[in-house]
């Protein structure tokens, strides 16, 4: 085994419990391949997810995306990133490229696409691309999530109709 694949495994070992470990093993794997880009979108990662220090971890994203731009593990983390950081139009642009990748996971992308939806209050289109999931989906490992969002935008829309009569 390569070092740079014993320290980018221990830091995918222990993040997200053990923070330290992770940093510590990310800066190792960085240091010895600074265009990794599991090793970058980790670090991407640890920034969004735990610091929530949005633009350097879009900073961490990006430039993982300059080294590979087919890199699958990115772009589910990246587009989270940009919608929690509220950049809709950059979200939406990397969600229609995304899901022009070859290989990579199409539901989890839609999934990102329905939440920002939702966040934008958006609530048919959201319920459209749940449609599109529910017509394209070959598992039932999303079930619990769909199910969540079905009915969390049900109770705004449900809402919202009450409050207008």
């Amino acid at each position: 085994m390569k070092t740079l694949d014993k320290y980018l495994f221990s830091a995918l070992d222990n993040y997200p419990y053990n923070l330290l470990e992770t940093i510590e093993s990310l800066e190792y794997a960085l240091s010895y391949n600074d265009k990794n880009t599991m090793a970058l979108c980790l670090m991407g990662r640890v920034y969004a997810e735990q610091l929530m220090d949005y633009e350097t971890a879009k900073d961490y994203f990006s430039e993982a995306i300059s080294h590979n731009i087919h890199a699958l593990e990115i772009y589910p983390n990246y587009i989270e990133t940009l919608i929690l950081n509220e950049d809709f139009d950059e979200a939406e642009k990397l969600i229609e490229f995304a899901l022009t990748i070859k290989g990579i996971n199409k539901i989890e992308i839609l999934l990102k696409k329905v939440l920002m939806l939702e966040i934008k209050k958006e609530f048919s289109k959201a319920k459209l691309v749940l449609k599109e999931i529910k017509s394209i989906i070959c598992t039932s490992n999303y079930d619990a999530q769909i199910k969540e969002f079905k009915e969390r935008i049900n109770s705004k829309t449900k809402g919202n109709k009450k409050g207008q009569k």
